[in-house]
């Protein structure tokens, strides 16, 4: 079943650590987005099919099916929901292969939640604002 009538575009957050999925949770709440959280990919991939979000927040770094299989997978599921990944610092290849297989666009961690934001709201701009 496909849920469209979100009243606002909803983002899912990948990440095993907790602290980051709450952190990013609570900001794009705040903001207005709906949110969905996954501490690794099986999560992740039946969030996809049960709510369709508009665009994924992915940590490439996720014990059991890597940021990169998830990321495949999501985009042979969905082809058009976004997804931006999260690196540690200085994973080129890694950054290469996620934007051949269709990521939008990546951050390094530690990110600067600011520029983070103003991705998502580039690429998804909230209806009510």
């Amino acid at each position: 079943m496909k849920f469209d009538q979100h009243q606002e575009p909803a983002i899912l957050i990948v990440d095993d650590q907790f602290g980051i999925r709450i952190l990013l949770n609570e900001i794009f709440q705040k903001e207005g987005y709906q949110t969905y959280t996954a501490s690794n990919g099986v999560q992740a991939l039946e969030i996809v099919q049960e709510y369709h979000p508009d665009l994924v927040i992915l940590d490439m770094k996720i014990p059991g099916m890597d940021g990169l299989e998830i990321l495949k997978r999501i985009k042979e599921k969905e082809s058009d929901i976004k997804v931006i990944i999260m690196t540690a610092y200085g994973e080129l290849e890694k950054i290469k292969q996620a934007i051949e297989s269709g990521a939008i666009t990546h951050f390094a961690k530690p990110f600067d939640i600011d520029d983070v934001l103003n991705a998502v709201k580039k690429e998804l701009p909230l209806k009510s604002k």
